[in-house]
């Protein structure tokens, strides 16, 4: 059993970045009379293996005004930041997330998850993921991670040369699926603790490790040699994941999902008639 990466979370938030994406999130909610839920990190950061150059992937969950709710005409239901020096910000929709969350969205699963909160609505954001473990459909997950790894590997994995990132980028996928194959829950974000919950090879786990160790120490687009034990792994665990068939589940009803828009958007927007 795989114990944790030790170059895990070399590179935090600093309190200067938290400050500075605290900044963004409240004039996007006086640009565009939202409220936000909750904002976190996503990408490498999230998953714990960034880069000392990584971008900062802010994703967040916000609420409109009651108004926006009762116009015939859907509005846009995403917020999206141009990326800025190393800030990318882009958030949804509390209606928009609902209905991911409907699906299981496997993206806004892992939002809920992140290691790196930068705000949210404690007790709202508890509703939410309650929501979230009990809407899970482990066949769309499952199915999600084992066409990620699949693709990842196809496109990315090819050559003699590679990045070390990209192996990651498998890896995490696949290990994800074994955690639902296994588990049947929704996988943690945090690739050391799937890695931990694995029961792999000490030859394969000093290998992950040093590519961790490497990757978290080089920019995004250091690479290398093909690494064989690494690439002999994610081929034979995608074969048996893609051999592996889950027994479908019946959808959870959506009107708990119905009960939470309706609460929130009631609840935030009287606040904010209450703060005028």
């Amino acid at each position: 059993m795989y114990d944790k990466p030790t170059v895990r979370s070399a590179h935090p938030v600093s309190d200067a970045m938290r400050a500075t994406v605290l900044d963004v999130l409240a004039r996007l909610e006086r640009e565009h009379d939202v409220h936000v839920l909750f904002a976190c990190e996503s990408g490498s950061r999230g998953w714990g293996f960034a880069s000392p150059d990584s971008d900062y992937d802010v994703r967040f969950a916000y609420v409109h005004r009651l108004p926006w709710y009762l116009a015939v005409e859907p509005g846009r239901d995403v917020i999206e930041e141009p990326i800025s020096g190393e800030l990318d910000v882009g958030g949804w929709e509390l209606r928009k997330a609902l209905q991911l969350l409907r699906d299981s969205n496997p993206t806004l699963l892992e939002w809920l998850r992140s290691p790196i909160v930068y705000r949210q609505d404690d007790a709202w954001v508890a509703r939410l993921r309650a929501l979230a473990e009990h809407n899970f459909s482990p066949v769309r997950g499952y199915h999600h991670y084992v066409a990620t790894a699949r693709k990842n590997l196809r496109e990315h994995l090819a050559g003699e040369t590679v990045r070390y990132k990209k192996y990651l980028y498998v890896l995490r996928p696949l290990l994800a699926a074994r955690w639902i194959r296994e588990r049947g829950g929704v996988p943690p974000m945090v690739f050391a603790d799937l890695v931990a919950a694995t029961s792999l090879d000490a030859g394969l786990v000093a290998e992950i490790d040093a590519l961790l160790e490497v990757k978290m120490r080089s920019g995004e687009a250091a690479h290398g040699p093909r690494r064989a034990g690494i690439h002999d792994f994610v081929e034979r665990e995608l074969a048996v994941a893609e051999a592996h068939a889950l027994a479908k589940q019946p959808k959870a009803p959506t009107q708990p999902l119905d009960d939470f828009l309706h609460d929130a958007v009631r609840h935030f927007d009287a606040r904010h008639e209450r703060q005028e």
